[in-house]
Order: structure tokens, then sequence, then C-alpha cells
């Protein structure tokens, strides 16, 4: 298995950030909510904007109204 590395400092993968990503995470505070990662060096938060992407987040109008968004992700860390 071919895994690369997002966050070193936590060992997140770009699989595990892309399944946060399909889950709702619309942004690196998103993805570090769920899994930690970009929040310790905080190089790998670049990376982590690339692999988001500037298309249309499918749950920003439930952010926009205080939904919560990652529910049920703790087990894709």
């Amino acid at each position: 298995m071919n895994r690369v590395y997002v966050c070193s400092c936590f060992g997140i993968t770009e699989q595990q950030v892309k399944k946060h990503a399909e889950g709702g995470a619309c942004t690196p505070r998103q993805i570090a909510s769920a899994c930690k990662a970009g929040t310790d060096c905080g190089s790998c938060v670049r990376r982590i904007q690339a692999l988001l992407g500037r298309g249309a987040c499918p749950r920003r109008e439930l952010a926009d109204q205080g939904e919560p968004l990652l529910a049920g992700l703790e087990d894709a860390a």
C-alpha cells in the first residue's frame, strides 16, 4: 500500500484528508478538528488546502446555519 503522508506530525495521509473532506470538512481548520492535521508545525496546511481545492462545499449551508459538520468521522482518523 502506497501511503502519502500530508501531516508527518500526526501521521495523517492524503487518503484520510480526502475521507474527512468527503464527510463534510471544507477547510483546513475543519480537517484539523477532525484529525489534528495542521495543528502542530503547520507545514502541511498548504497541502491540505490543495487537497480540498476551491470547489463548492456540499455542507457549507449547514456551516452557515451552525449545524455540526463532522459528526461520525471519529473512526476515519
